[in-house]
């Protein structure tokens, strides 16, 4: 997903002078053609994120479209008053490319793990938010951020990710796509997650439990209309994030139940990570295992809910 992202961005460049490149300490090779054809446009800098967004800002208000790429809890936690100051109250063009969002980087510890992210940049005036399902997706979300107003956070995913996009769904901004439609559930992912909800709903189905996934890949601004027009239609609502259950997608969707539909909010199940820094290391996979999020373990929540045996989460 990450090389496609950088690929794209390389060909928008080629065709658009506004476009900069700038990384923070990345792998040697990275983006290397890029580097070799328009060399006043593409910047490496080092370990210095408040820098970067500083100075994606700053080329930012001379005209040029700034794409920023490091690892993603870099990219949020150390420099979040740039991205607060320089970039949102300025309303400012610049595109984050966030590695390794969610539990990606699960070998290195909960200093690499970046499962607030979502959360804290959907508490950004003026920041749009993107987690796209697959290299698919992304190769088609990429080209619509360059004339996209204000700052924009795209969050990778490992790479190598299973593709279930499909481009007959199209992709546009804000708007939701069902992947299966709606029965008694509907599934609401994002990122990874709408695969794993895929899984669970194909293992359900088998026993009769039709379950709809709605691919949440733009998480801010929500795409509300879709959620709120199938409340008539389903039992039970379920989000599954990679991320932590505080401020990420199923609180989006729990605040807009609370809003517009407070009686369905009793139907609303947020599968998620728990309020805590991680205590195992491993695998994005297993982790995901650790946390409840692979489709079988998604699958079987939304039997005990259905059941009675689980306790549904508004």
């Amino acid at each position: 997903m990450r090389k496609t992202c950088l690929d794209v961005v390389y060909e928008l460049a080629k065709q658009d002078e506004r476009v900069v490149f700038i990384g923070s300490d990345l792998g040697a090779g990275t983006l290397d053609q890029f580097r070799d054809e328009m060399p006043d446009r593409f910047f490496m800098e080092g370990v210095s994120e408040q820098n970067l967004i500083g100075m994606a800002a700053g080329l930012a208000m001379e005209g040029y479209i700034p794409y920023v790429n490091t690892i993603a809890t870099f990219i949020t936690r150390r420099c979040y008053e740039q991205l607060a100051v320089d970039l949102c109250l300025h309303n400012l063009p610049v595109k984050l490319i966030a590695n390794g969002g969610g539990l990606v980087y699960a070998p290195l510890g909960p200093t690499h793990l970046a499962i607030e992210d979502l959360a804290i940049l959907r508490a950004l005036p003026r920041m749009t938010v993107f987690a796209p399902c697959d290299k698919d997706e992304m190769a088609r979300l990429v080209p619509q951020t360059l004339d996209l107003e204000g700052p924009c956070y795209i969050r990778l995913a490992k790479g190598g990710d299973e593709v279930v996009s499909d481009p007959a769904h199209g992709f546009t901004m804000g708007r939701a796509i069902t992947l299966r439609q709606p029965g008694k559930v509907l599934i609401i992912g994002t990122g990874i997650t709408s695969t794993r909800a895929l899984h669970a709903a194909n293992e359900l189905a088998d026993e009769g439990i039709e379950c709809g996934v709605l691919h949440m890949h733009t998480v801010k601004p929500l795409d509300e209309a879709a959620i709120l027009s199938s409340l008539d239609q389903v039992d039970l609502l379920v989000t599954v994030e990679e991320h932590t259950l505080v401020g990420g997608l199923g609180s989006a969707v729990g605040d807009l139940l609370f809003d517009q539909a407070p009686a369905s909010a009793s139907r609303l199940l947020r599968l998620g990570i728990p309020d805590r820094f991680a205590d195992k290391y491993g695998t994005q996979d297993e982790l995901l295992e650790y946390y409840g999020l692979q489709g079988p373990q998604i699958a079987q929540r939304i039997r005990d809910t259905l059941s009675g045996a689980g306790k549904q989460v508004a």
